[in-house]
Formats: C-alpha cells, sequence, structure tokens
C-alpha cells in the first residue's frame, strides 16, 4: 500500500489531503491500529466490538468506504486522485478499510454499470454502509472452467422466475444476505442463453452446506436452490446477456484480487519475510540474514513484491476517466497469486518444523496460523479465475493469439 511517504509535489500540496487527515483524525480510533475488518475473516465473519462498528458506520456515512462511487447513491463521490491521497492518509494512521467483501469486490461495479436506477437505488446504499453482504453463484458441479455450460435453469413464471439448480464454492454462502447469479433462461443456446439475477439467500428453497477445506477452514458452500421463486424484477440487464455481464463481473474481481483484496492481501499482512527469517534462521556479524542463498532468494522476492505494488499504482495512476478494469486484470491476477503463494513457501521452509505445526504444544499461535494461511493459500491461483483460465484470456485478449483449427 502506497504511504503518504511516498507521494511527492502536488500530491503533498493537494488541498484534499488535510480535509482527510482531518477527518480521519477524528474519527478513527487509534485502538483499532493492527486490527481488521470483522467482516473480512476467512472463515467467515466475526463478531463486531462497538468500536469496529462505530469505525464501520462513520465510514460508512461518509461513503468513503468505496470512494469513488457516486455521492448520489451514498458513495463518497472522489476522484481518483482523490481516492490515493485518502488511502495514503489512511496508512499513516494504521486506518483500515471496514467496508468490503463481494458487494465492494465484484457486484457494486457491475450494477453501477449494468443496473438500472431502481436496482441501484435498491442494493447500492447497503453495500456502500457494510449492512448486506454478498456471495456469488457462478461455479457448478459441471461447468467450473467451462463456466457457460452451467445449468442452474430460471423458468419464467409470468412475473417471477422458478430457480431450480445448484451452485458450488458459494464464497460465504452461509453469511450472505444476498447471491448474485448466473442461471440458464434458454436451454437452446450456450452464452447466449445465459442470464444475471438476484437471489435472497433466506429466500424458501435456498439450502447452503459448507465446504471443509485442507486449511480446516469452511470459507465455501455448495448452494442448492429447489422452486425458488425470484422476482422479475431481480434481473440485471436483459435476459441473455448474463454471460456479458458475467464477465465484466470476474475483470472487477480479479483487479481487485490483483490488488491485495480479500484474503489473499491478509495473507500478506503482518510480519515480513526478511523478519521471520532473521528470527528463525539468525543474522551474520553484519546484521544480515545468515544463509546466503537464502537471503539471495528473499530479496528476488522482495523485489518482485515492490515491482508489482508499483505496476498497480502505476495502472490506476494511467485509467483514464471511469473506464473499468480490463482483460490486463488477467496478467495482475496471476502475478499477485504467484507472489502471495511463493510468500508463503518461503515462510514455510525458514519455520522449518515450526513452520508445519497443526495444533498442540510446541507451536505459537503466529506458527499454526502460518501453516493454515499456506494451506489456504493453494486456492489463490484458483478462485477468480484459475491461472490457466487467466493464461487463456491473456493469449487471446491481449497478445491476439487465436485457436488453431
Amino acid at each position: 500500500m502506497a504511504t503518504a511517504a511516498a507521494t511527492t509535489g502536488t500530491d503533498m500540496d493537494h488541498p484534499f489531503r488535510q480535509e482527510a487527515r482531518d477527518w480521519l483524525e477524528a474519527n478513527f480510533d487509534p485502538a483499532l491500529r493492527g486490527k481488521d475488518n470483522a467482516m473480512s475473516a476467512v472463515d467467515g465473519p466475526t463478531e463486531e466490538t462497538p468500536e469496529q462498528k462505530k469505525w464501520r458506520e462513520v465510514m460508512g456515512e461518509k461513503g468513503w468506504g468505496v470512494p469513488t462511487w457516486p455521492k448520489e447513491l451514498g458513495g463518497g463521490g472522489l476522484d481518483r486522485a482523490q481516492a490515493r491521497i485518502l488511502q495514503e492518509e489512511m496508512a499513516r494512521i494504521g486506518a483500515w478499510n471496514p467496508i468490503g467483501g463481494m458487494g465492494v469486490m465484484m457486484f457494486g461495479p457491475t450494477l453501477l454499470e449494468y443496473g438500472n436506477d431502481a436496482q441501484k437505488q435498491q442494493h447500492i446504499p447497503g453495500i456502500v454502509r457494510g449492512e448486506v453482504r454478498w456471495c456469488q453463484g457462478y461455479s457448478e458441479p459441471g461447468a467450473g472452467s467451462d463456466l457457460a455450460s452451467l445449468q442452474t435453469f430460471a423458468e419464467d413464471k409470468g412475473d417471477y422466475y422458478l430457480v431450480n439448480g445448484q451452485k458450488t464454492w458459494t464464497s460465504g454462502g452461509q453469511w450472505a444476505d444476498k447471491c448474485f447469479a448466473l442461471v440458464r433462461t434458454d436451454k437452446s443456446q450456450k452464452h447466449a442463453g445465459i442470464s444475471f439475477l438476484l437471489i435472497d439467500m433466506d429466500a424458501e428453497g435456498v439450502e447452503t452446506r459448507p465446504i471443509r477445506l485442507i486449511s480446516g477452514q469452511s470459507p465455501f458452500c455448495e448452494t442448492f436452490f429447489t422452486n425458488v421463486k425470484v422476482p422479475k424484477e431481480n434481473l440485471v440487464g436483459r435476459e441473455g446477456q448474463g454471460w456479458e455481464i458475467g464477465t465484466r463481473l470476474l475483470q472487477h474481481e480479479r483487479n481487485s484480487l490483483s490488488g491485495g483484496g480479500g484474503s489473499a492481501g491478509r495473507m500478506n499482512a503482518g510480519t515480513t519475510v526478511p523478519e521471520i527469517a532473521k528470527k528463525y534462521r539468525g543474522t551474520d556479524a553484519e546484521g544480515r540474514i545468515a544463509d546466503a542463498d537464502l537471503r539471495t532468494r528473499i530479496i528476488k522476492h522482495e523485489m518482485d513484491q515492490r515491482a508489482f505494488a508499483l505496476t498497480l499504482r502505476r495502472a490506476a495512476l494511467e485509467a483514464k476517466g471511469n473506464a473499468g478494469p480490463s482483460a490486463a486484470t488477467s496478467i495482475m491476477k496471476n502475478v499477485g497469486a504467484r507472489i502471495t503463494q511463493d510468500r508463503a513457501e518461503l515462510n514455510i521452509e525458514i519455520m522449518g518444523m515450526q513452520g508445519l505445526g497443526w495444533e498442540g504444544e510446541g507451536f505459537t499461535e503466529a506458527e499454526l496460523a502460518q501453516t493454515r494461511s499456506w494451506l489456504w493459500g493453494k486456492a489463490v491461483s484458483i478462485y477468480g479465475g484459475s491461472t490457466e483460465i487467466q493464461n487463456n484470456v491473456i493469449a487471446k485478449r491481449i497478445l491476439g493469439m487465436l485457436d488453431h483449427q
């Protein structure tokens, strides 16, 4: 994350900087430094403390949790320069964004592009205030990488759709209030038969079953829809436009993931790799990491991580107007996933046997957390579209390589 120290010239003198600094210092409780969004835990939301709740409420009221979203819908209404300054000032005092989740990462930006006025008025304010949790209904047991093969069917019943089918890998489905889902409204066409539908998770006929992962956590679900009635006004865009809308949403997701959002970002927080190495491997007479080969590999990792952060910032600075993410997010997503996994592998290697603990005495809480993060991080190159799928996107849409018959 950029810091105020990294800015120069005009940015430091920008009139918005003092406004942001004054508001944050008046509203962010210093006791919350080093803590995190209670709604962002990998294994489900934790109970908010009164201080966390107050911070979420004031940030939601200000709209600065989604700083560039339209002010008339509750967002911050800031331009990109102001949003960057806000991020820098938050980093300066150790403040974190209490507004997040799939509503911010994926659904909200997509609805702003494709939703009608009534849908925006109905759904955006709840996302802005961090009051409504969303989940994603995309993958199915027989439609993962080939998502267009999905079979969940929404039958037209006049003033509502009757939805039947199954989704899998529904992140946070057991805690979500609502689901944005790709469903089939026409069985005669593959891509053109898909529509984008909003489903209440407490509707009759919706059932979730958590999936336990190798890390011991259960952030994903199987989700079943049995004769679920969904009002026609919950259709985003038009029938058959779901593939277009769903693909756009994935670009927003990859853009967020490549920037260290979500759980990948949390894995990169806290103690640095050099600090861990010095603790577990010791230092030489000059205070350097004792193992020269390990030191070289850590330096390369730190360089990659810093170069990636600077590339992300440059991309943000070069963005024009309100243009959203492009196919280039596939590159960023792949690189971000590799760096996140490289860090976890390095930490496990550095910690040796202390990095392989699952439970029991002889391990610190941080050591056990590192082991589980390492295991959980194997999913980073899968969710949001696997590395292989991103490589296909890069080859076709960026490099211009076409399939050869």
